[in-house]
């Protein structure tokens, strides 16, 4: 059966295909299993794209609130992706409670909430999770005291706790990302790219939770280490990854070096630090790496999605960089075969270049100079995903030009004694208005992935930290900070629709179907540190709302 393109798709077609999914012989990459969204990103392609086309351009007039869950607690809102099979969604809020919600009805099926060590109190990234992975009968989650946990995926009883990290000698290094599944293999890494730590990715039998491997992302190798500054060195994998089943591997991002902007007592390129990983999920070893900044002095971690789409007829990874750029490479070996510029606003170095992925002219921070650097730490982007969708070709992700003033200088090694202290690296640090502009500001592009070509932008006074989601229907969905969510036209970036749920957006929306009948799921609330470090440039933020609420919306 060829995919007839759904943007296209004449009234007709459109009124025939409303009961929502694509055909099951239509298992294209990126198409299976439409009803549902099985996992982080939908499909191990990352496009954060739902085939259903019920909702579309036609019919969003008429979407309304189906349902609202709210979790209770609304400390750093809701950060998480939901996951859907069969159904029921599942998904976690505030200190790690997972939630079995009726993904028709939005009535609680069963709720988990886990006895926590009194010593997660104490760290820096507290309180938040970014989503649970579902499979092989179980929920899992990471924990905010460096556990893996497996619970029923029925009853949400809990089936097995793996401790991976030490709090107290690891500062506090936690699992703030959902671990994900790769066959029977679970893995994920810790918070930690800002603290004094060496980061490390753990894999444990999922069936079990018994430790199946850890990979140590700090390189034992003098030249890219001198001295012990790798015992320090940062490193960590704090996102999800993603498991190619296709090539049998294990794509993940590692984060920026530490301490972030002083790199005087660590010369050399630092690997693995800002570096993408290709991870064999059998043994944990590596299969090849592409190392994105060597040497980062800015804070540009490498952590966020591996998005695949096709080049030429083969498979691509397009990945996204704190620094601005996007690489793209071949997924088979990293081989890079193009870097663009994402990043408006972009003077810490004169560029990437695209055939050798070379840095050209970095301005790297020296001690005691105050030096504006752009983007800032938080990056061209802050966590939040993009998506792509096949119908149109385009990559939808949002973007924010913001940039800092950074004084670097050493840690002092008092301050570092806590378990939740970071290692920064900076006597001081403030965000500031890109050069020549009166303000920051944020934006959502529609690109080629591949090029960077800009089809539409949409700009905004606040720098939106919501995921985005595409859909057959040809629509985008996102939220912003003041809790406005949206959707828009993929093809042209026309706003479509619009609903106020009182408090930012700072999760991942989603879409499936029961029974035939499509949902679009935003989770609300505004959380995180990243409003915090922003409201440095936006001081309006710091009177924004929080809040916890899962919406459903379908069509009345």
């Amino acid at each position: 059966m060829k995919l007839i393109n759904p943007i296209r798709l004449a009234p007709l077609a459109l009124a025939l295909s409303c009961v929502g999914a694509i055909a099951a012989g239509d298992a294209k990459p990126g198409f299976d299993d439409p009803d549902n969204w099985p996992q982080y990103h939908r499909s191990s392609n990352a496009w954060r794209f739902s085939p259903l086309t019920e909702i579309n351009k036609d019919t969003i007039k008429k979407l309304k609130v189906a349902w609202i869950h709210q979790p209770g607690n609304i400390t750093h809102g809701l950060q998480a992706t939901p996951i859907i099979l069969d159904g029921v969604l599942y998904y976690i809020s505030a200190f790690n409670n997972v939630w079995a919600v009726d993904a028709a009805s939005g009535k609680t099926l069963w709720h988990y909430e886990p006895k926590l060590d009194p010593i997660s109190k104490q760290v820096f990234y507290a309180a938040a999770s970014r989503g649970v992975t579902v499979g092989r009968g179980k929920v899992f989650i990471g924990t905010l005291d460096g556990r893996f946990i497996a619970l029923d995926q029925t009853s949400g009883k809990e089936v097995w706790s793996t401790q991976l990290s030490d709090l107290k000698t690891q500062h506090g290094a936690l699992f703030s990302a959902p671990p994900q599944l790769a066959g029977d293999v679970l893995f994920g890494g810790t918070t930690g790219g800002d603290q004094p730590i060496a980061g490390k990715i753990y894999a444990v039998n999922a069936d079990t939770g018994k430790p199946a491997w850890t990979f140590e992302v700090i390189k034992d190798d003098q030249e890219s280490w001198p001295g012990d500054s790798g015992k320090r060195g940062g490193g960590s994998a704090w996102m999800p990854g993603t498991y190619d089943a296709q090539s049998d591997t294990i794509f993940i991002g590692t984060s920026n070096a530490a301490p972030d902007f002083y790199g005087v007592d660590r010369k050399g390129d630092n690997k693995y630090t800002a570096t993408l990983l290709a991870i064999d999920p059998k043994t944990g070893k590596l299969k090849w790496h592409r190392q994105e900044i060597p040497h980062d002095v800015w804070d540009f971690d490498s952590a966020y999605e591996a998005l695949v789409v096709k080049k030429d007829g083969k498979d691509v990874i397009v990945h996204l960089n704190k620094s601005g750029f996007v690489f793209v490479m071949d997924k088979a070996d990293g081989k890079l075969e193009n870097v663009w510029q994402f990043a408006e606003n972009m003077n810490w170095a004169k560029g990437i270049d695209p055939k050798t992925g070379a840095l050209i002219e970095p301005r790297r921070p020296q001690p005691g100079k105050r030096e504006l650097l752009c983007p800032n730490l938080l990056g061209a982007r802050s966590w939040n995903h993009g998506a792509y969708n096949p119908g149109t070709g385009l990559w939808y992700s949002h973007a924010m030009e913001v940039c800092n003033e950074v004084v670097s200088g050493k840690d002092d090694p008092d301050s570092l004694k806590a378990i939740s202290a970071l290692s920064l690296g900076i006597d001081e640090i403030k965000l500031v208005p890109p050069p020549n502009s009166k303000d920051p500001y944020g934006r959502l592009d529609a690109r080629d992935p591949l090029t960077g070509k800009l089809k539409w932008s949409i700009r905004y006074d606040l720098p939106p930290l919501s995921s985005v989601l595409t859909t057959a229907g040809g629509l985008v969905f996102t939220g912003d900070m003041e809790g406005h969510l949206f959707a828009y036209d993929a093809d042209n970036g026309k706003q479509l629709w619009q609903f106020n749920a009182g408090s930012g957006a700072r999760g991942g929306p989603v879409s499936y179907a029961v029974n035939g009948k499509q949902y679009i799921v935003i989770p609300t609330g505004l959380g995180s540190h990243a409003p915090g470090f922003l409201a440095g440039a936006f001081p309006q933020i710091k009177d924004l709302p929080g809040g916890a609420a899962l919406i459903g919306f379908t069509l009345e």
